[in-house]
């Protein structure tokens, strides 16, 4: 136990050192003017084109934070884009026919009940649809938005509320703690509302409690708007889908504890070499916290604190998922079949026949037919489905190599 902790507090120290580095390398950037670059140049043109946010594009402001009030006028403008005109449905019941007659979007279709005005022919009837014409007032409309906040408005905007406190539900039910905006990121990264930046432009990641910028906005509305006027797109289906069937199954104490951690970290952004919810600058780049994919198994295994938790900290040492993988003999690999909840994933080119040098991506089971990462979406929940499936070449199991299961 007493290598553990000192190899820990060494770990530590090492880390420790690195955000100062961080810290240090981003006093200078910030001492310097940046120039950011317009990686959402296609989206500001599309939500422009759609008379979203701004007039113009060259009147967007891209990296402005986003606005509570900026955010509903959003809210509002896709809602109107994405849905149908309202109709006026007008039976004939003497000849059985129907006309749809399409209402300009913002004025009432006015209707008339035959049973109060003796001018109408008594046998049609009419229905009347009111759509507002401007977004609702906002209680401190200059405040700003976190990303965890844009999510959660762009979710309950599409109608995915229930999927969202479906996932949630199927957390808690199972002993499972999560964060308040666990659903929501969980939903908004299945629609892959969110972009992973370039290595080299990792300093542009944003934390879930980050405030949303402009440009950001922009990306997931594009996103949005990509599938198309509400029923006809199949994505927030497939969401709705998921969410309905989400379950974990019964887990013991330990498969409990780690997945808490895991689920803590959901829609943190994918940062390479990252390893911390804090600064770190681990190639030279500085960013505000992230994972990379084995970054994030390092996180949860080796510098979480457990009690009782004897050697865990030590059984996963090397910090690649390479190395990761091939830590544990041929004999000892799990299987697809015999997979369990806190498994660490690896994934290669030739799935089961990959060597250990074509292990290239590292994920930790849940349970059920889902894992959790962290890869383009940032840290999210995945199905074991598709190329996920394919490119499966074994797990191992920690909490047994510690003796914890």
């Amino acid at each position: 136990m007493r290598k553990v902790v000192g190899r820990r507090l060494l770990i530590l120290a090492a880390l420790s050192a690195v955000a100062v580095v961080a810290v240090v390398v981003a006093a200078v950037a910030s001492a310097a003017p940046r120039v950011l670059p317009d990686w959402a140049g296609p989206q500001i043109k599309t939500v422009v084109a759609h008379g979203l946010m701004a007039q113009s594009v060259k009147g967007f402001r891209p990296n402005d934070p986003l606005t509570r009030k900026a955010l509903s006028s959003l809210d509002f403008g896709l809602t109107q884009d994405l849905t149908p005109p309202p109709t006026t449905t007008t039976t004939d019941t003497g000849t059985d026919s129907t006309t749809d007659q399409w209402t300009d979007p913002g004025t009432t279709a006015t209707t008339t009940d035959p049973t109060t005005d003796p001018t109408t022919d008594p046998t049609t009837t009419t229905a009347t649809t009111t759509t507002p014409s401007s977004p609702p007032p906002v209680k401190d409309p200059n405040g700003t938005v976190t990303m965890a906040q844009l999510d959660s408005s762009l979710v309950s905007m599409l109608g995915l509320s229930h999927a969202a406190a479906e996932f949630v539900h199927g957390a808690r039910a199972a002993g499972v703690g999560v964060p308040s905006r666990f659903g929501t990121e969980v939903v908004a990264r299945l629609l892959g509302l969110r972009l992973n930046h370039p290595a080299s432009e990792d300093y542009l990641e944003l934390r879930p409690q980050d405030p949303a910028t402009r440009a950001e906005a922009a990306y997931s509305a594009a996103q949005i708007l990509a599938f198309g006027p509400f029923g006809s797109g199949w994505q927030t289906a497939w969401v709705q889908s998921l969410a309905d069937a989400f379950a974990l199954p019964d887990l013991n104490s330990w498969q409990r504890r780690i997945l808490t951690v895991a689920f803590s970290k959901i829609g943190m952004p994918y940062v390479w070499g990252g390893t911390s919810d804090g600064a770190e600058a681990p190639f030279g780049v500085p960013s505000r916290g992230g994972y990379d994919c084995s970054g994030f198994v390092w996180r949860v295994y080796k510098l979480q604190s457990y009690p009782n938790e004897g050697d865990l900290a030590s059984v996963i040492q090397g910090r690649t998922t390479m190395v990761m993988s091939v830590e544990v003999p041929k004999s000892k690999r799990i299987p697809f079949a015999k997979l369990q909840p806190a498994d660490v994933l690896f994934f290669g080119a030739k799935g089961p026949r990959s060597s250990g040098a074509q292990i290239d991506h590292t994920a930790i089971y849940i349970g059920n037919g889902w894992f959790i990462q962290s890869s383009d979406e940032g840290v999210a929940l995945a199905q074991l489905t598709g190329w996920y499936r394919r490119q499966f070449a074994w797990a191992r199991r920690p909490l047994h190599e510690a003796g914890l299961d």
